[in-house]
């Protein structure tokens, strides 16, 4: 062997050494680094609902294998029933590049689409994409826009019949519709109302200000009831403890859009499980990260709806829920 040969031979192993230990740790150092996915969290609603629905937002993740701080990311940005803060909040998440933007209605989810037609867009909770021009159809939605859709434009006459059944002799309803809405839902409701005899009185609220002003109203009509519109403005979600409150002063039969009303004193709800809406737009969420295209995911209607009531809450204003819609309700509150 020659003197050149047991010179390389050394250089030889040290080179193969130091392949070695590199190809045994570059895997793990790009494990590392792998970029972890963030989401973008954009809601309009406040207090209590807003904590419940980001909480059952999140059970989907984990559902999912997604641990947020692990292998996910979350930007908040909470509009505090703000509206017109929304589009800045939906510009900022836009800025931060997020992977998806997952936005509480149609009104957020307008403000998010207006600002990005690239980054996907979840709609945990909309009243009709199709007819507020967000998706092409609920089929084949068709652009970035994807999610579960609540049908309140549907539920405002479910509503309303609700209301004859539990109160027979009902003649005259206020209706107190959201400022931010299509007004779709009023036009079902108004044009339900004749075949239950029922004539009906709409309120306008631009701003909780004319709250106290608009109940007065109700009074002078002589109303004996009251029904909402859904609220994508997050309004009388944020104003929600003094509706309640007005409702029960003047001794109103009263339904809401949601069970967030029942729970902080009103009278009756029936909705869709809107909790039950967020935590499946995680699923929209897993698929979109793992590679399908908003365009080709089906709007999901849902699946279960809630009528609730609270007994406490109808014994102190003196009226009384017959035997037959008690027995149809999925939770009474005593």
């Amino acid at each position: 062997m020659t003197g050149r040969s047991k010179a390389v031979r050394p250089k030889f192993r040290l080179i193969m050494l130091t392949a070695f230990i590199l190809a045994s740790v570059h895997p793990a150092h790009a494990q590392q680094t792998k970029r972890v996915p963030r989401i973008g969290f954009l809601i309009s609603a406040t207090g209590d609902s807003q904590l419940a629905r980001t909480g059952a937002f999140r059970q989907g993740l984990r559902e999912l294998g997604y641990i947020e701080g692990q292998n996910i990311a979350i930007e908040y940005r909470y509009a505090q029933g703000k509206i017109d803060r929304v589009p800045e909040f939906a510009a900022e998440l836009v800025r931060l590049e997020v992977d998806v933007i997952v936005a509480s209605n149609n009104l957020v989810a307008r403000a998010a689409s207006n600002t990005t037609k690239i980054i996907p867009i979840v709609i945990a909770s909309g009243a009709d994409p199709v007819a507020a021009g967000l998706v092409a159809s609920l089929a084949r939605p068709g652009g970035n826009v994807t999610g579960l859709t609540n049908i309140t434009t549907d539920l405002g006459v479910k509503r309303l019949e609700l209301l004859k059944e539990s109160f027979p002799k009902l003649t005259r309803v206020a209706v107190l519709p959201s400022p931010g809405s299509l007004g779709l839902e009023l036009k079902e409701i108004e044009a339900a109302a004749p075949s239950l005899k029922i004539q009906l009185y709409t309120m306008e609220v631009r701003a909780a200000n004319d709250l106290e002003r608009a109940f007065e109203g109700v009074t002078k009509v002589g109303a004996g009831a009251l029904t909402m519109t859904a609220d994508p403005t997050g309004l009388f979600i944020a104003n929600q403890k003094q509706i309640v409150e007005l409702a029960a002063k003047k001794r109103l039969a009263a339904i809401y859009p949601a069970r967030s009303y029942v729970n902080a004193g009103g009278l009756m709800s029936y909705a869709a499980n809107d909790l039950e809406n967020y935590r499946r737009a995680a699923v929209y969420v897993d698929k979109i990260l793992k590679g399908a295209r908003p365009a080709d995911l089906p709007v999901e209607q849902p699946k279960k709806f809630e009528f609730v009531i609270n007994l406490k809450t109808a014994n102190q204003i003196g009226l009384t829920m017959p035997p037959n819609v008690l027995a149809r309700a999925d939770k009474v509150i005593k």
